[in-house]
């Protein structure tokens, strides 16, 4: 396991963390990932609860991007539909592609934060980016094919991270 793979803070799922969290680590802008952190990789539109999410952190003053390896097509459906700004095939877990986007896009890494279910993609790349990152379990069972291979790094790197008690919950900081 490597420094990259420790997150910041870990929730069993982004529906879990509370508005309050968010406000006192001062994040502005909540990049999230896709596939099994907001739905199913199988679910082309928003469920019900991603639009809470979305109205709850625009409430408070927050903006969601969505960040996903998916392709364009996809990614596109899916944001364009929950009316959110999105990078599509961005290449996590490295960071370049994204701090060139967030810089096109004038978002502040410093106040922006990363959420995601895989410690080899999401929190590597948000670490790689300098942000600070949540990770999440998944929130179903099913992965895409391409997912189950970083599954097999994800899991033991999680029980690691477990075992030497680097996954600070959230409500803890």
């Amino acid at each position: 396991m490597l420094k990259i793979h420790i997150p910041y803070a870990h929730a069993s799922s982004i529906f879990d963390i509370e508005m309050d969290f968010f406000k006192k680590e001062g994040v502005k802008t909540l990049l999230v990932d896709l596939d099994n952190t907001l739905d199913s990789y199988q679910t082309k539109t928003p469920s019900k609860r991603v639009y809470e999410l979305k109205d709850k952190l625009a409430e408070n003053g927050i903006q969601m991007i969505i960040v996903s390896n998916n392709t364009g097509k996809r990614v596109t459906t899916y944001a364009t539909e929950l009316n959110v700004p999105f990078i599509s095939s961005i290449g996590k877990p490295f960071a370049r592609k994204l701090i060139k986007k967030m810089k096109e896009l004038g978002i502040d890494l410093t106040t922006s934060m990363m959420v995601g279910d895989q410690t080899v993609t999401d929190i590597a790349c948000g670490n790689r980016a300098k942000i600070k990152t949540v990770l999440t379990d998944k929130i179903v069972k099913e992965d895409q094919p391409t997912t189950h291979f970083n599954r097999l790094f994800d899991r033991p790197i999680r029980r690691s991270l477990k075992k030497k008690n680097l996954l600070r919950e959230w409500r803890s900081l």
